[in-house]
C-alpha cells in the first residue's frame, strides 16, 4: 500500500490537509500527518489543534511515496522556513511524488522546482513562479510527480488527483462514488 506524509506546520488550512488524508484513508493508503513542531501537537490556521502521528525528526521518509504540503498562512511560511522541509521537497521532487495546494506551491517555486512544469497556487501566491507556469484556470494540475491545486475549495478534488496518481484512476473513481463526488466516472 502507499504511503504518504502530510507536512503540517502552526497556521496550516485544516481542509488541505484534512480532506486529502480522508480521500486518500477512504482508499487504504497509510497516511501519516507529520508536524515540524518539536511535539506531535499542531495548530491550523482557524485555531484548531491536531494532534500528530509523528514529528518531522521521528518519521522514517525512506518508505514514504508522497508528501503533501497544505497551504495557510501562517503555515506556508512556517514549512518554507525549515530546512528539512525544503531537503524533503527537493529530494521527492527528483525522485518520488510532491503535492501542494494553496499557497504551499509557492515553496516549490522558491526553491526553482517549478521551471518547465505546469503548477497552479491560490492567486497572489504566484510572485516566485517562472512565467507560464501557472494556468490561468483554477483548479488541480497534474504534471508527472506534481499535483499542485488553487486552493481550500479544491482540496477534495486534490486528494483524488493525488490517489490516482498513487492508485490510479479506478481507485480514484471508487472512492469519488463512494464520497459522491460528482463529474468524476
Amino acid at each position: 500500500m502507499p504511503r504518504v506524509a502530510i507536512l503540517l506546520a502552526d497556521g496550516f488550512e485544516t481542509i488541505e490537509a484534512l480532506a486529502p488524508a480522508d480521500v486518500l484513508r477512504r482508499a487504504g493508503v497509510d497516511i501519516s500527518l507529520v508536524t515540524i513542531n518539536d511535539t506531535p501537537h499542531v495548530t491550523c490556521s482557524h485555531n484548531i489543534g491536531i494532534d500528530c502521528d509523528a514529528t518531522i525528526d521521528a518519521y522514517d521518509f525512506s518508505a514514504c511515496d508522497l508528501i503533501v504540503l497544505p497551504g495557510g498562512m501562517p503555515g506556508t511560511k512556517n514549512l518554507r522556513a525549515s530546512e528539512r522541509v525544503c531537503e524533503l521537497v527537493r529530494d521527492f521532487m527528483a525522485t518520488r511524488k510532491v503535492g501542494a495546494i494553496c499557497a504551499a506551491p509557492s515553496i516549490l517555486a522558491e526553491l526553482g522546482l517549478l521551471v518547465g512544469r505546469t503548477a497552479t497556487c491560490y492567486p497572489g501566491c504566484e510572485g516566485a513562479f517562472p512565467a507560464g507556469v501557472r494556468p490561468t484556470e483554477l483548479g488541480v494540475y497534474v504534471d508527472g510527480n506534481l499535483v499542485t491545486a488553487s486552493g481550500p475549495g479544491f482540496a477534495v478534488a486534490f486528494g483524488l488527483a493525488l490517489l490516482e496518481q498513487l492508485m490510479g484512476e479506478k481507485a480514484a473513481n471508487d472512492v469519488a462514488t463512494g464520497m459522491l463526488v460528482a463529474g468524476r466516472e
